[in-house]
């Protein structure tokens, strides 16, 4: 219990490090540029402590479950024991179909609870009028991620080049913006930067290291990475081929 308070106090001071520049730039605006007071000052200020408490916490949290837990469910689930592999397929991609049904399903419930999207998605339903659901956007993005998971994962048994995937996704994404609703296309965008956040980022990066460093022939340092990239990509082509979808059916539907 000790250990666990003396490494709180450690992340909690480097959290306040990183995040005084932020305070103390926007006290710099507020009160030299805009020469105005800081309104409800102490509102602010527990909001601030708030704020590097909960950061600190968080930050904790990934350090001693979230990035372990990714790392021990890749490794678990590519050993020759549980995979019923042993020799030459271990490196037969189809024996390690346990990681990519648990990458897709880690995937999509992780995006549906990343409070970024969630945030998004709000305001995405708010501004449109209620077109836009929100629950029906957070599901088309946590749909892509859990196919880019998939994919990602894929990738890293394999050892298939990280750029090819991205090349031809940014190529489907490009098609496809010409296509989509314009008023969709920008959300669609945003969608894929915002699975990239607080609760998927931490998990997908421990099962690509901790897949990588389980599957034989595959280097951490390279195969490692690139399942993030994924996650960014492949919400953005599903957004947009949502948006075709409903743009096509609104056509049919008016004749």
């Amino acid at each position: 219990m000790i250990d666990y308070f003396k490494d709180f106090i450690i992340i909690l001071f480097y959290t306040l490090r990183d995040v005084l520049p932020i305070l103390l730039l926007i006290v710099f605006f507020q009160l030299v540029v805009l020469k105005q007071p800081i309104p409800h000052l102490k509102r602010v200020l527990i909001g601030g402590v708030y704020v590097v408490v909960g950061l600190a916490l968080f930050l904790m949290g990934l350090e001693k479950a979230l990035f372990p837990v990714g790392n021990i469910m890749a490794t678990q689930l590519s050993e020759p024991s549980f995979i019923g592999a042993s020799g030459a397929t271990l490196t037969d991609w189809k024996s390690y179909y346990w990681i990519y049904i648990f990458s897709a399903l880690i995937g999509f419930s992780t995006t549906i609870a990343e409070p970024s999207l969630i945030a998004v998605a709000i305001k995405a339903g708010e501004v449109s009028g209620g077109i836009i659901r929100p629950w029906g956007l957070r599901i088309t993005v946590a749909i892509g991620v859990s196919f880019a998971l998939a994919l990602g994962t894929f990738r890293i048994v394999t050892g298939t080049p990280l750029f090819i995937y991205i090349m031809v996704g940014y190529i489907i994404v490009i098609i496809q913006t010409f296509f989509a609703p314009k008023e969709l296309i920008a959300l669609a965008y945003d969608s894929g930067g915002v699975t990239t956040s607080t609760v998927t980022v931490p998990i997908v990066a421990a099962l690509g290291l901790g897949l990588s460093s389980a599957v034989p022939g595959r280097n951490p340092a390279i195969d490692g990475f690139g399942l993030i990239a994924f996650a960014s990509l492949f919400p953005i082509i599903t957004v947009l081929g949502y948006a075709q979808f409903m743009s096509i059916k609104k056509r049919i539907i008016k004749k």
